[in-house]
Parts: C-alpha cells; structure tokens; sequence
C-alpha cells in the first residue's frame, strides 16, 4: 500500500527506533495498550508480543482490511476504525472488558494532528482527562518534541511547554532521523515519555491559569505586563510582580511553573 497524504502517513521501520519505543513504554503482560494509527502494524506487533490486550485505532479503511487480515486470530488484539479525535473509545470498549480502561499509549502519531491527540489524551488545565494513564510514548515531530520537554528561558519554552507540563512529566527518550519511516518526512522526529500526574499544589483557579498562560505568550517579544494589560491595570500588575519578586520586565517564557501557578493564585483582574 502507498502512504496516503490526507492522513499524514509515514510508516517507521527503523528496527532500532521501534525497539526503543517499546523499551520506553516498559510494557508488562498485564497491560492494557492503546495505540493510535498502527499503520503497517510494524509496532503493533512488538506490542502484542508482550501485553494481554492492545486497543488500536486506524482512520484508513484500506488499512484496516490489512490489520485485521494480519492480527485477525490475536485474542489480545482489538481494532477500531475511525478517528481518534472523534472517537468516544470507554463507549467503544463497553462490550469488551478485557480492553477497558487502557492504562498506557504507545503511538507514531500523525505529525499534523499532534496537539489534538495530546489534548485528548492529557486534557486541558481547567478539565483534565478523566483517564490518567499511567504512560504515554509518542513519537513525534522533532520541534514538537522539543517544545513539550523545554525549560524557562530557553526558545523552545512556550505556552505548549507549560499547558503539557502542568498535566505531565515530559522526558525526551532519542532522536529519529527522516530516513527511519517510510516515506521520510521532511522534518526530523524524536521519542517522547509523558508521565500524567497531578500536581500537590495545583492552580486555585485553572481557568484563569490558562488564560493568563495564552495572553502571555500571545507575544513573546512584549515583556508579560504589556501581554496581560487587557486584564489588570499595568500599575497593579507592576505591583503584583514586585510582590511575587519577579522581574518587573519579565516574560512569559522566564516564568517557572510554579511561579506561573503564583501569579494565577494572586492574580485578580481588575478590567
């Protein structure tokens, strides 16, 4: 079968780089799996070589003809057809107990659709996802990568680095060259290990974390109390910043989690 553009295939095949995914994801028999876009299966079948139950998701019809001609006799296997996005998999998985409730993700994920899929998966600082689970490995666009496992200060540290890591320990596990997948991207990949958790000392009011968050990265370049002037008075603020013992000209992207989370805990609009 040819990769088809519309849904962003590229196939990995790299033996070396699947062999670290899987190590990445320290799979046990007793794990549930769930992962989204099997494509030629390459990962599939190291995966149901290990664990008692996989739950894989395919949006290709013609590649799901081939999935389950290949895995079809697999008691441990289960595939569904459609997209993840759209997919309510716990109504899925309710007449299929022994796929219920996967407790890790192990995935080569479409490069276009990755924020959505981690959205999904981790949920939001206001409304995190029901399901935490216990690990989630994807493979993923190189600059992506880097973004969810950056440190303040650094270019890479944006408001993605903060709203993944407020759900999420993030650890980057290699680097993938465009050559290991079929056809090659343009773009190198890395391996990535989220960890979702939830924080001792979370945000008093997430929906303003969150809000503060977006409009102070609205514009790296402003220093944070030009980007949040729409919501307090710049004096007030200045004085908030002197208070908290930030920076009077700080941006957003000097500001640690938990000094984001103090700003949002002592933060009252005043517009």
């Amino acid at each position: 079968m040819k990769p088809r553009k519309q849904f962003g295939q590229h196939w990995l095949k790299d033996e070396s780089v699947l062999e670290q995914i899987i190590i990445a994801a320290e799979l046990k028999k007793s794990d549930r799996v769930l992962e989204i876009g099997p494509g030629t299966g390459s990962l599939t079948t190291k995966i149901l070589s290990i664990v008692n139950a996989l739950v894989s998701v395919e949006i290709d019809r013609d590649l799901c003809k081939k999935l389950a001609r290949k895995y079809g006799e697999y008691n441990n296997f289960l595939l569904a057809q459609g997209d993840f996005l759209q997919l309510d998999l716990e109504a899925l998985l309710t007449d299929f107990p022994k796929f219920q409730n996967p407790n890790k993700v192990v995935a080569n994920i479409p490069y276009n659709i990755t924020g959505p899929i981690i959205e999904k998966l981790l949920g939001k600082i206001a409304t995190p996802a029901p399901q935490q689970y216990e690990s989630i490995v994807l493979l993923v666009q190189k600059e992506v990568g880097e973004r969810l496992v950056a440190t303040p200060g650094t270019k890479a540290f944006g408001a993605l680095s903060i709203r993944v890591q407020y759900l999420a320990s993030c650890e980057l596990i290699c680097d993938v060259d465009h050559r290991a997948f079929y056809p090659p991207p343009k773009v190198d990949s890395v391996v990535i290990r989220l960890r979702p958790r939830r924080l001792a000392n979370p945000a008093k009011n997430p929906r303003q974390l969150e809000t503060l968050i977006k409009l102070g990265f609205a514009s790296r370049r402003k220093m944070l109390r030009n980007n949040l002037k729409s919501l307090i008075d710049i004096n007030d603020l200045s004085q908030l910043l002197e208070k908290l013992e930030f920076s009077p000209q700080c941006r957003a992207e000097d500001l640690t989690m938990e000094n984001w989370i103090l700003l949002s805990n002592n933060f009252n609009p005043s517009k």
